[in-house]
Protein backbone atom coordinates (compact mmCIF):
# COMPACT_ATOMS: atom_id res chain seq x y z
CA UNK A 1 0.00 0.00 0.00
CA UNK A 2 1.06 3.17 -0.75
CA UNK A 3 1.94 5.91 2.17
CA UNK A 4 1.95 9.53 3.02
CA UNK A 5 3.95 10.88 6.00
CA UNK A 6 4.02 14.61 7.45
CA UNK A 7 6.84 14.38 9.59
CA UNK A 8 6.17 18.09 10.92
CA UNK A 9 2.98 20.33 11.31
CA UNK A 10 1.86 23.38 13.44
CA UNK A 11 -1.04 23.63 12.06
CA UNK A 12 -4.81 22.89 13.90
CA UNK A 13 -5.18 19.53 11.49
CA UNK A 14 -3.84 17.53 8.42
CA UNK A 15 -7.80 17.47 7.06
CA UNK A 16 -6.47 18.76 3.25
CA UNK A 17 -3.47 16.29 3.19
CA UNK A 18 -5.06 13.21 4.38
CA UNK A 19 -8.14 13.61 2.15
CA UNK A 20 -5.51 13.58 -0.92
CA UNK A 21 -3.75 10.42 0.55
CA UNK A 22 -6.75 8.69 1.08
CA UNK A 23 -8.61 9.66 -2.26
CA UNK A 24 -5.22 7.85 -4.09
CA UNK A 25 -5.75 4.88 -1.93
CA UNK A 26 -2.80 5.43 0.19
CA UNK A 27 -2.41 5.49 3.93
CA UNK A 28 -1.70 8.38 6.23
CA UNK A 29 -0.11 9.40 8.98
CA UNK A 30 0.96 12.70 11.01
CA UNK A 31 4.06 13.25 13.57
CA UNK A 32 6.07 15.69 15.12
CA UNK A 33 9.43 14.98 14.43
CA UNK A 34 11.65 17.31 16.14
CA UNK A 35 15.40 15.39 15.11
CA UNK A 36 16.74 13.89 11.95
CA UNK A 37 16.52 10.22 13.79
CA UNK A 38 12.85 10.36 14.47
CA UNK A 39 12.63 11.61 10.84
CA UNK A 40 14.45 9.09 9.37
CA UNK A 41 12.12 6.52 11.47
CA UNK A 42 8.81 8.08 10.30
CA UNK A 43 9.35 8.37 6.54
CA UNK A 44 10.58 4.47 6.14
CA UNK A 45 8.87 3.07 3.10
CA UNK A 46 6.83 6.46 2.75
CA UNK A 47 5.69 6.97 -0.94
CA UNK A 48 5.10 10.96 -0.12
CA UNK A 49 7.10 12.47 2.62
CA UNK A 50 6.05 16.06 3.74
CA UNK A 51 8.19 18.26 5.86
CA UNK A 52 7.90 21.53 7.79
CA UNK A 53 10.67 22.83 9.73
CA UNK A 54 12.31 19.12 10.96
CA UNK A 55 15.15 18.41 9.48
CA UNK A 56 15.72 15.63 6.21
CA UNK A 57 19.03 14.30 6.18
CA UNK A 58 20.44 11.51 4.49
CA UNK A 59 19.04 8.67 6.85
CA UNK A 60 15.59 10.12 5.77
CA UNK A 61 16.89 9.87 1.91
CA UNK A 62 17.56 6.50 2.28
CA UNK A 63 14.82 5.63 4.29
CA UNK A 64 11.98 6.82 1.86
CA UNK A 65 11.03 4.35 -0.77
CA UNK A 66 12.95 4.76 -3.80
CA UNK A 67 11.75 7.49 -6.40
CA UNK A 68 9.79 9.17 -3.07
CA UNK A 69 8.50 12.02 -3.38
CA UNK A 70 9.24 15.02 -0.43
CA UNK A 71 7.62 18.00 -0.25
CA UNK A 72 8.59 21.09 1.77
CA UNK A 73 5.26 23.44 3.57
CA UNK A 74 6.99 26.61 2.56
CA UNK A 75 9.32 28.77 0.28
CA UNK A 76 12.12 28.06 1.58
CA UNK A 77 14.12 24.30 1.51
CA UNK A 78 17.40 24.74 3.82
CA UNK A 79 15.85 22.17 6.08
CA UNK A 80 16.19 19.47 3.28
CA UNK A 81 19.51 17.86 2.50
CA UNK A 82 19.26 18.26 -1.36
CA UNK A 83 22.41 15.88 -2.66
CA UNK A 84 21.59 13.67 -0.18
CA UNK A 85 17.95 13.32 -1.33
CA UNK A 86 19.43 13.88 -5.48
CA UNK A 87 21.41 11.01 -4.47
CA UNK A 88 18.57 8.39 -3.55
CA UNK A 89 16.74 9.90 -6.74
CA UNK A 90 14.00 11.62 -5.03
CA UNK A 91 11.96 14.46 -5.96
CA UNK A 92 11.66 17.10 -4.29
CA UNK A 93 8.92 20.02 -4.01
CA UNK A 94 8.35 23.06 -2.13
CA UNK A 95 5.69 25.36 -2.37
CA UNK A 96 7.11 29.20 -3.29
CA UNK A 97 3.92 31.53 -3.47
CA UNK A 98 1.59 30.87 -0.97
CA UNK A 99 1.99 33.40 1.68
CA UNK A 100 4.25 36.51 -0.54
CA UNK A 101 1.62 39.05 -0.03
CA UNK A 102 2.13 38.18 4.41
CA UNK A 103 5.56 38.32 4.15
CA UNK A 104 5.32 41.45 2.48
CA UNK A 105 3.10 43.07 4.72
CA UNK A 106 5.26 41.66 7.86
CA UNK A 107 8.24 43.06 5.64
CA UNK A 108 6.53 46.64 4.92
CA UNK A 109 5.31 47.06 8.70
CA UNK A 110 8.37 46.04 10.21
CA UNK A 111 10.49 48.22 8.34
CA UNK A 112 7.60 51.01 8.96
CA UNK A 113 7.85 50.81 12.76
CA UNK A 114 11.24 50.86 13.28
CA UNK A 115 11.53 53.75 10.60
CA UNK A 116 9.68 55.62 13.20
CA UNK A 117 10.86 54.15 16.06
CA UNK A 118 7.73 52.60 17.69
CA UNK A 119 9.38 49.83 19.76
CA UNK A 120 11.84 51.92 21.06
CA UNK A 121 9.39 54.95 22.10
CA UNK A 122 6.69 52.21 23.45
CA UNK A 123 9.37 50.69 25.88
CA UNK A 124 10.31 54.13 26.68
CA UNK A 125 6.85 55.30 27.91
CA UNK A 126 6.37 51.37 29.64
CA UNK A 127 9.44 52.83 31.51
CA UNK A 128 7.97 56.02 32.67
CA UNK A 129 9.84 58.23 30.24
CA UNK A 130 7.89 60.57 28.15
CA UNK A 131 10.50 61.82 26.07
CA UNK A 132 10.01 61.71 22.52
CA UNK A 133 13.12 63.54 20.59
CA UNK A 134 15.38 61.95 23.09
CA UNK A 135 14.08 58.47 22.31
CA UNK A 136 13.47 58.92 18.43
CA UNK A 137 16.58 61.08 17.26
CA UNK A 138 17.64 60.71 14.58
CA UNK A 139 14.77 60.20 13.08
CA UNK A 140 14.80 61.12 9.16
CA UNK A 141 11.03 61.96 7.47
CA UNK A 142 10.72 59.17 4.59
CA UNK A 143 11.23 61.34 1.94
CA UNK A 144 14.73 61.80 2.84
CA UNK A 145 15.41 58.24 3.63
CA UNK A 146 17.25 55.29 1.72
CA UNK A 147 15.08 52.01 1.77
CA UNK A 148 17.26 49.65 0.52
CA UNK A 149 17.28 45.79 -0.98
CA UNK A 150 19.39 43.28 -0.20
CA UNK A 151 17.57 40.79 -2.74
CA UNK A 152 14.79 42.03 -4.81
CA UNK A 153 12.85 39.06 -5.81
CA UNK A 154 9.16 38.12 -6.12
CA UNK A 155 8.92 38.98 -2.10
CA UNK A 156 11.17 41.70 -2.64
CA UNK A 157 9.37 43.16 -5.39
CA UNK A 158 5.77 42.55 -3.52
CA UNK A 159 7.92 44.64 -0.36
CA UNK A 160 8.47 47.50 -2.48
CA UNK A 161 4.84 47.93 -4.26
CA UNK A 162 3.48 48.24 -0.74
CA UNK A 163 5.56 51.16 0.57
CA UNK A 164 5.88 53.16 -2.78
CA UNK A 165 3.32 55.74 -1.77
CA UNK A 166 5.51 56.90 1.35
CA UNK A 167 7.83 58.70 -0.64
CA UNK A 168 11.17 56.33 0.03
CA UNK A 169 14.53 56.61 -2.36
CA UNK A 170 14.99 52.91 -3.41
CA UNK A 171 18.33 51.23 -3.69
CA UNK A 172 18.81 47.60 -4.58
CA UNK A 173 22.19 45.06 -4.08
CA UNK A 174 20.87 41.85 -6.57
CA UNK A 175 22.93 40.44 -9.02
CA UNK A 176 20.34 39.38 -11.02
CA UNK A 177 18.43 42.70 -11.31
CA UNK A 178 18.93 44.01 -14.62
CA UNK A 179 19.24 47.91 -15.44
CA UNK A 180 15.76 48.20 -17.08
CA UNK A 181 13.93 46.88 -14.33
CA UNK A 182 15.43 48.60 -11.87
CA UNK A 183 14.44 51.82 -14.09
CA UNK A 184 11.09 50.66 -14.75
CA UNK A 185 10.69 50.03 -10.58
CA UNK A 186 12.05 53.33 -9.88
CA UNK A 187 15.27 51.64 -7.54
CA UNK A 188 19.12 52.04 -8.22
CA UNK A 189 21.11 49.33 -8.40
CA UNK A 190 24.19 49.42 -6.28
CA UNK A 191 27.11 46.94 -4.87
CA UNK A 192 26.63 45.36 -1.53
CA UNK A 193 29.17 48.06 -0.13
CA UNK A 194 27.20 51.13 -1.13
CA UNK A 195 23.87 49.70 0.31
CA UNK A 196 25.96 49.12 3.65
CA UNK A 197 26.97 52.73 3.22
CA UNK A 198 24.17 54.36 2.03
CA UNK A 199 20.88 52.67 3.21
CA UNK A 200 18.89 54.06 6.34
CA UNK A 201 17.52 50.53 6.42
CA UNK A 202 18.23 47.44 4.48
CA UNK A 203 15.54 44.67 4.10
CA UNK A 204 16.33 41.30 3.37
CA UNK A 205 15.38 38.58 0.33
CA UNK A 206 17.99 36.85 -0.83
CA UNK A 207 18.19 33.39 -0.61
CA UNK A 208 21.17 31.61 1.82
CA UNK A 209 23.81 31.04 -0.44
CA UNK A 210 27.50 30.68 -0.28
CA UNK A 211 27.99 34.01 -1.32
CA UNK A 212 25.20 35.52 1.09
CA UNK A 213 25.26 33.08 4.13
CA UNK A 214 26.55 34.73 7.47
CA UNK A 215 27.52 37.93 4.97
CA UNK A 216 25.79 40.22 7.93
CA UNK A 217 28.80 39.95 10.29
CA UNK A 218 30.44 42.23 12.31
CA UNK A 219 32.73 43.98 9.73
CA UNK A 220 29.83 44.34 7.58
CA UNK A 221 27.35 45.62 9.95
CA UNK A 222 30.60 48.11 11.14
CA UNK A 223 30.24 50.16 7.77
CA UNK A 224 26.49 50.32 7.95
CA UNK A 225 25.32 54.11 9.34
CA UNK A 226 24.74 54.31 13.29
CA UNK A 227 20.80 55.44 12.40
CA UNK A 228 20.74 52.29 9.85
CA UNK A 229 18.21 49.57 10.64
CA UNK A 230 17.58 45.87 9.38
CA UNK A 231 14.45 43.79 8.64
CA UNK A 232 14.76 40.13 8.29
CA UNK A 233 12.16 37.65 7.00
CA UNK A 234 13.88 36.00 4.53
CA UNK A 235 16.67 33.28 5.57
CA UNK A 236 18.31 33.42 9.25
CA UNK A 237 21.59 32.13 7.70
CA UNK A 238 22.04 35.95 6.28
CA UNK A 239 22.91 37.48 9.49
CA UNK A 240 25.56 36.30 12.21
CA UNK A 241 22.87 36.70 15.17
CA UNK A 242 25.40 36.82 18.24
CA UNK A 243 27.45 39.83 15.58
CA UNK A 244 23.93 41.68 15.66
CA UNK A 245 23.81 41.34 19.14
CA UNK A 246 26.55 42.49 20.09
CA UNK A 247 26.38 45.65 17.48
CA UNK A 248 22.76 46.65 18.61
CA UNK A 249 24.54 46.52 22.85
CA UNK A 250 27.13 48.63 21.13
CA UNK A 251 25.03 51.37 19.36
CA UNK A 252 26.75 50.19 16.18
CA UNK A 253 23.07 50.13 14.12
CA UNK A 254 19.93 51.73 15.47
CA UNK A 255 17.39 48.79 15.63
CA UNK A 256 16.57 45.26 13.71
CA UNK A 257 13.70 43.46 13.52
CA UNK A 258 13.87 39.46 12.54
CA UNK A 259 10.98 36.57 12.10
CA UNK A 260 13.66 33.90 10.54
CA UNK A 261 16.92 32.58 12.57
CA UNK A 262 19.55 30.35 12.41
CA UNK A 263 18.20 27.75 15.03
CA UNK A 264 13.74 27.59 15.05
CA UNK A 265 12.59 27.96 17.86
CA UNK A 266 15.55 30.72 18.89
CA UNK A 267 17.51 28.77 21.71
CA UNK A 268 16.43 29.76 25.58
CA UNK A 269 20.34 31.07 25.55
CA UNK A 270 20.28 33.46 22.41
CA UNK A 271 22.23 36.38 22.48
CA UNK A 272 19.35 37.88 20.66
CA UNK A 273 16.72 37.23 23.28
CA UNK A 274 18.06 40.42 25.26
CA UNK A 275 19.41 42.47 22.74
CA UNK A 276 18.35 46.03 22.77
CA UNK A 277 16.00 47.94 19.66
CA UNK A 278 15.37 44.19 18.40
CA UNK A 279 11.77 42.89 17.58
CA UNK A 280 11.62 39.25 17.51
CA UNK A 281 8.46 37.44 15.99
CA UNK A 282 8.47 33.52 15.85
CA UNK A 283 8.44 32.85 11.72
CA UNK A 284 5.05 34.67 11.51
CA UNK A 285 5.64 36.65 8.50
CA UNK A 286 3.68 33.13 6.45
CA UNK A 287 0.88 33.36 8.69
CA UNK A 288 -2.77 34.34 7.90
CA UNK A 289 -5.98 32.28 8.22
CA UNK A 290 -5.95 32.53 4.09
CA UNK A 291 -2.58 31.42 3.86
CA UNK A 292 -2.13 28.74 5.57
CA UNK A 293 -5.41 27.17 3.67
CA UNK A 294 -3.54 27.83 0.62
CA UNK A 295 -0.26 26.07 1.85
CA UNK A 296 -1.92 22.67 2.55
CA UNK A 297 -4.35 22.82 -0.51
CA UNK A 298 -1.13 23.27 -2.78
CA UNK A 299 0.55 20.41 -0.63
CA UNK A 300 -2.33 17.96 -1.18
CA UNK A 301 -2.13 19.02 -4.63
CA UNK A 302 1.40 17.78 -4.81
CA UNK A 303 0.39 14.85 -2.84
CA UNK A 304 -2.09 13.93 -5.46
CA UNK A 305 0.19 14.58 -8.12
CA UNK A 306 2.96 12.38 -6.55
CA UNK A 307 0.98 9.38 -5.79
CA UNK A 308 -0.15 9.47 -9.83
CA UNK A 309 3.77 9.62 -10.52
CA UNK A 310 4.28 13.07 -11.68
CA UNK A 311 6.33 15.46 -10.92
CA UNK A 312 5.90 18.19 -8.20
CA UNK A 313 3.75 21.63 -8.93
CA UNK A 314 7.23 23.27 -8.10
CA UNK A 315 10.95 21.47 -7.98
CA UNK A 316 13.30 22.69 -6.30
CA UNK A 317 16.00 24.14 -8.29
CA UNK A 318 18.48 22.44 -9.42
Amino acid sequence: MMRVVVTDYTFPDLAQEEAAAKAAGADFAGHQCKTAAEVAAAVAGADVAVVQFAPFGPDAARAVKPGATVIRYGVGYNNIDLPSAKAAGLRVGYVPDYCTDEVADHTAASALSLLRKLPMLDASVRKGEWKAVGVAKPMKPFNETAFGFFGLGQIGRAVLARVKGFGFRFIAADPGLSDADATAMGVRRVTPDQLLAEADLISLHAPATSETTEFFNTARLARMQPHAVIVNAARGQLIVEADLAEALRKGVIAGAALDVFHVEPLPADSPLRDAPNLVLTPHAAWYSDAAIHKLQGLVAEDITRALGGKPPRKPVPE
